[in-house]
């Protein structure tokens, strides 16, 4: 139920005021309240869903909402390798990486299937990889902003090979950084965002555009 209901959303298949009830859906689908009330508090996690007197309702993204939280999340990554680039003293902790490279070298060899929930483990290699450059704050300031982006960056991974394109692109930043190619590390990670962006805002201009005619 949970990522049937996260699916329509995403799609904008349900229209910007219809209002989600725990006896409408517990009718839809057949089951208890208890499932339906544990899916929808998830879906209001992922910030989908919005509480409100009576029942949940839809929340349309914010197009420059998200162009400013993207535009931070670039600020922040960048500087873990432009700190490195223009302080020789700063290190990346090549261990981590190294662990980093492995487990995006099994995903390589087994893609998992097109599913918004791998926006978790794409979250978990940009955050380790600006944990690597030394800096706690700016990593902890990186998984503030993925967790206010995290409903639109779902998009990302609703398209097909994104999945496959992104674990590419992750293997080859890091190999930059442990090959100590800093200047290239940091196009790549700007390309990779970037590219990021561009599938979210399509994706989310076309759900947004499909809310508010959905009947």
């Amino acid at each position: 139920m949970y990522r049937e209901l996260r699916t329509e959303l995403m799609n904008g298949s349900i229209p910007v005021g219809e209002r989600l009830t725990e006896p409408k859906l517990s009718a839809r689908f057949g089951i208890s309240r208890t499932p339906v009330r544990e899916a929808l508090a998830m879906l209001c996690a992922d910030g989908l869903l919005r509480r409100e007197e009576y029942g949940f309702s839809p929340v349309p993204p914010s197009i420059p909402r998200i162009r400013d939280l993207y535009e931070l999340r670039i600020t922040l990554e960048l500087q873990g390798i432009a700190r490195a680039i223009d302080n020789p003293d700063v290190r990346h902790d090549r261990v981590a990486l190294a662990a980093e490279r492995e487990r995006w070298l099994r995903l390589s060899a087994h893609p998992p299937q097109q599913e918004p929930g791998f926006v978790v483990l794409d979250e978990e290699f940009h955050v380790a990889l600006l944990a690597a450059s030394g800096n706690a704050e700016l990593a902890g300031s990186l998984e503030s902003v993925n967790s206010r982006i995290r409903h639109v960056r779902m998009y990302d991974f609703m398209v097909n090979s994104r999945i496959e394109t992104s674990i590419a692109e992750h293997l080859a930043v890091v190999d930059a950084v442990l090959g100590d190619e800093l200047e290239l590390a940091h196009r790549l990670l700007h390309r990779h965002i970037g590219e990021s962006l561009a599938v979210v805002l399509d994706r989310v201009t076309r759900a947004v555009t499909a809310m508010s005619f959905a009947h």
